[in-house]
């Protein structure tokens, strides 16, 4: 006689996977989600307090924030957003292609985040390079920026550095994930009745691209006008 109940079959059939001390596939989806969202949750609280921060002394420096703001690279800030956003429209097509049972078409999607997202690091990288070889730097080595402003432009552009460094490291940290994601559905760890890996790294990728989001006026905008 089989001890295991009809439904207890069909979810170990969907998701091979479910663990010991999950009751079902279901749980364990559940479990992983909220996971990832409370972890967000504290990711937003990081980067919460850092822009806080950045809108304290930018009220107090508001002249020389406008001075530091305006020696952005404004080209690359711009072309990194509409790739971010291109990444996590594709990425989720990759989530809708997985739910229909389509594995091949998540790889794809997969390999081509990953792609978007190196090409953003790319720009990133090249675009310290600008900086720094402008005398941007907020080290003995600013010399762009001179006068009254220069003391607040020095502070814009140690949030720069610092945000835009924190957030590489997130990004850098999502095209692993990604990776790993297409890696597994090559492997066939993935169907239509279970991929919620795929659903909670596509959470993960979608914060990495809300705070470029908001760090993207606050960065190239602000001060412009």
């Amino acid at each position: 006689m089989n001890s295991l109940s009809p439904a207890r079959s069909m979810s170990e059939e969907v998701a091979p996977h479910t663990h010991f001390q999950y009751a079902d596939a279901g749980h364990q989806a559940n479990t992983a989600v909220a996971g990832m969202w409370l972890f967000l949750a504290s990711e937003v609280l990081f980067f919460g307090g850092l822009i806080a921060a950045w809108m304290f002394c930018r009220h107090w420096q508001p002249a020389g924030f406008d001075a530091g703001a305006r020696e952005t690279v404004l080209w690359i800030g711009s072309l990194n957003l509409v790739l971010l956003i291109t990444s996590s429209f594709v990425y989720s097509s990759g989530l809708a292609f997985i739910k229909a049972g389509n594995a091949g078409r998540l790889i794809q999607c997969c390999v081509l985040t990953m792609i978007i997202g190196t090409l953003f690091l790319l720009l990133k990288f090249y675009e310290w390079h600008i900086d720094i070889s402008e005398g941007l730097f907020p080290s003995s080595g600013f010399f762009k920026i001179t006068g009254a402003d220069a003391g607040g432009a020095r502070m814009f552009w140690s949030f720069y550095f610092v945000a835009t460094a924190l957030h590489a490291l997130h990004m850098i940290v999502g095209v692993g994930l990604v990776g790993w994601i297409a890696i597994q559905a090559r492997r066939g760890a993935y169907v239509a009745g279970w991929f919620t890996p795929v659903e909670v790294v596509g959470l993960y990728w979608s914060f990495v691209d809300i705070v470029w989001i908001v760090l993207y006026p606050a960065i190239y905008l602000v001060g412009r006008g």
